[in-house]
């Protein structure tokens, strides 16, 4: 019942592995895009995807003129969290406790801790998602980048690490997300989100750690219960299904 992987996925774990495996050490050159294309029998399109998802995992960097290379110091230990990720549901109810245990504190201490400069960051980034969205754009990276700059906030690196090693692929409402269905892309959807980011950013305005931990604590649940509706659709469909057999 699960949705298939799209092509860049494919291409995107297919590198992934060869990173991990240590087949492209750090700090070498990825083969060219027209010998990627030509490897994997698809289009640049399907190549620039792939690419964009391992960026966003902290893998491979791309250097202007020079080309993509993997970075000297990827988040190995984490890296490995998404290479047989493919699109169970599962996985991503796991993601999203392991980011319930980091983001909720991490919102408590952004309130507590955070400087001028990062609090506009955050703000930056909330108002960039709202940007995207009237304009009809993915909202993926900025729903990515608020999350982020929360963690940044903290001035704890490590939550900032960790955050990274989970990528884009946390965040559902991103075309590029293994999770992503047409109803997490609705803009009714992500009007919701952004009235729950509203929540956390206040709180940690008015450096309230209480009130930043329950509304990242409120969101992320938010999150869970739209996966397991996901799940509980699977299963009526399956029923429906079966009965016309």
């Amino acid at each position: 019942m699960e949705r298939k992987p799209k092509l860049s996925e494919r291409v995107a774990n297919a590198i992934r592995q060869q990173v991990l495996k240590g087949e492209i050490p750090p700090g070498e050159k990825l083969p060219t895009e027209s010998r990627m294309r030509e490897a994997f029998g698809v289009s640049r399109t399907v190549i620039r995807e792939a690419i964009a998802t391992l960026a966003a995992d902290g893998l491979v960097e791309a250097r202007q003129g020079a080309g993509v290379f993997v970075k000297e110091h990827p988040t190995l230990a984490f890296g490995s969290i998404g290479l047989d990720a493919g699109n169970k549901i599962s996985h991503a109810l796991n993601v999203l406790e392991v980011r319930m245990g980091l983001e909720i504190e991490s919102a408590g201490l952004a309130a507590l801790r955070r400087n001028a400069a990062q609090e506009a960051q955050i703000q930056e980034a909330f108002f960039e998602f709202d940007r995207k969205l009237e304009a009809g754009e993915p909202t993926g990276k900025s729903d990515f980048a608020f999350h982020r700059a929360i963690a940044v906030a903290t001035n704890n690196p490590y939550y900032v690490e960790v955050l990274d090693a989970l990528g884009m692929r946390a965040i559902p409402c991103d075309i590029a997300s293994p999770w992503a269905t047409d109803s997490v892309l609705t803009r009714e959807y992500q009007e919701g989100l952004q009235r729950e980011h509203l929540t956390i950013l206040k709180a940690i305005s008015a450096s309230d750690p209480d009130a930043a931990r329950a509304a990242m604590r409120a969101h992320l649940t938010a999150s869970q219960e739209r996966y397991r509706a996901r799940l509980s659709g699977q299963q009526a469909e399956w029923g429906t299904t079966r009965r016309k057999i």
